[in-house]
């Protein structure tokens, strides 16, 4: 069996989670043989030869040795730099870059196909699930419905200790950041832009359709509130942070990521800590559902040992989906019922609801809850980008058949 020399580019945390897992894997057939990196002489926790480590992006590309490129770095356009120019030299790729990915998809397919190389990133979405080969490999765009769940584990940890834990909401953020779960700057992950980014890869592997990130609506739980989570007290629910896409016609399907009120008989109920879990619907196998850490150094790095070792047998995604005939359509002109917690009318004025079930109305704070189409709440994001607004979905799709 071929070797696989990897040119490693990052070394932070999960770059120094690769290196572990590769170096304590048996069957691997890989070994790190070079490591760029920003500042050589930084010291670091891991011990790796000093004569792997380069600064200089040309020593790993220009190395014939090397026939596996990982890239393993926070910045997304130095990550697109990266990819595309390994991509362009025909050599493959794997990397765990949502961000980079969800936005440049469709050309980095192309590149692939120019060149006859391969970028996996099974990575990318999930944490340890295996969502992206899954859908890729087993579940028929036909008989697919819905994909949804909890893909981002460090908003995950931090609602956990609020509603299983009774931690505040701000205490429960630092303790996130402390362990590694949460950036210092954790706005990517409680914005909902990190699930917006997987969700917008999961949906090209599970219906064929790329959809830009900027035209799918995402709300995040920075701005939850201690009434938000008393109210979800009293109604016995949870609140957790979903994404999904659905397919509400044969020919139409709709995604989206928002906070949303989560009932004890479902699956994702009881996914906490850092943990995700996805559930992914089809018209003949009804629910199964994938749960595993999305949030770790070592979690992160086996689902890269998974895609090197998947290099062993020259695995490629082939996106099939998007070569059939028919593919559905992305709609907007979706009618979502939704609670919106304000402060004072003005702050809500732009929402424009197409019914109102409920109203509540204090000193301290009011609520909303009405139908309101997802082109209208795309409309109205200026609004809803206000510390003292929160939205939260209330599920509507597939009740009968929960």
């Amino acid at each position: 069996m071929k070797q696989i020399k990897i040119g490693l580019f990052g070394l932070g945390v999960v770059g120094r989670g690769i290196v572990q897992i590769i170096k304590d894997a048996r069957n691997a057939h890989a070994e790190i043989h070079r490591i760029c990196v920003r500042d050589i002489n930084r010291p670091r926790p891991i011990q790796v030869p000093r004569e792997i480590l380069t600064d200089n992006p040309d020593d790993i590309f220009n190395d014939p040795e090397i026939n596996l490129i990982v890239e393993v770095i926070s910045d997304a356009e130095a990550s697109y730099r990266l990819v595309t120019e390994a991509l362009r030299r025909g050599i493959p790729v794997v990397s765990g870059n949502k961000a980079m990915i969800a936005r440049h998809l469709p050309e980095l397919i192309y590149l692939q196909n120019c060149n006859n190389t391969a970028l996996l990133y099974d990575a990318s979405s999930c944490g340890s699930i295996p969502v992206i080969r899954n859908l890729e490999e087993y579940y028929d765009n036909d008989l697919l419905l819905e994909v949804k769940g909890i893909l981002n584990g460090s908003s995950n940890y931090i609602l956990s200790r609020v509603f299983d834990h009774g931690e505040d909401y701000h205490d429960a953020l630092a303790k996130a950041q402390r362990l590694g779960f949460a950036e210092a700057d954790p706005t990517f992950d409680i914005q909902g832009y990190d699930s917006l980014f997987k969700l917008v890869i999961i949906t090209v592997h599970a219906l064929g359709v790329y959809v830009n990130p900027d035209d799918v609506f995402t709300a995040g739980i920075a701005y939850i509130s201690d009434d938000d989570i008393q109210y979800a007290r009293e109604k016995g629910v949870k609140i957790k942070l979903v994404a999904q896409v659905v397919k509400v016609s044969d020919d139409r399907f709709t995604l989206f990521v928002m906070p949303e009120f989560v009932s004890p008989s479902k699956y994702i109920y009881s996914v906490d800590d850092e943990y995700n879990g996805v559930v992914i619907r089809g018209e003949c196998y009804d629910r199964q559902f994938m749960f595993g850490k999305g949030a770790g150094s070592l979690p992160t790095a086996s689902s890269i040992l998974s895609d090197v070792m998947a290099r062993l047998h020259d695995y490629r995604y082939e996106y099939k989906k998007m070569h059939y005939m028919g593919l559905p359509e992305y709609t907007t002109d979706v009618r979502l019922k939704v609670y919106v917690r304000y402060r004072i009318p003005e702050q809500i004025a732009a929402l424009e609801f197409d019914e109102i079930s409920e109203r509540y109305q204090s000193a301290a704070h009011s609520y909303v809850i009405g139908d309101i189409s997802i082109a209208n709440l795309i409309k109205a994001r200026h609004a809803l980008d206000n510390r003292d607004v929160f939205i939260c979905n209330i599920p509507r799709f597939f009740l009968d058949r929960d």
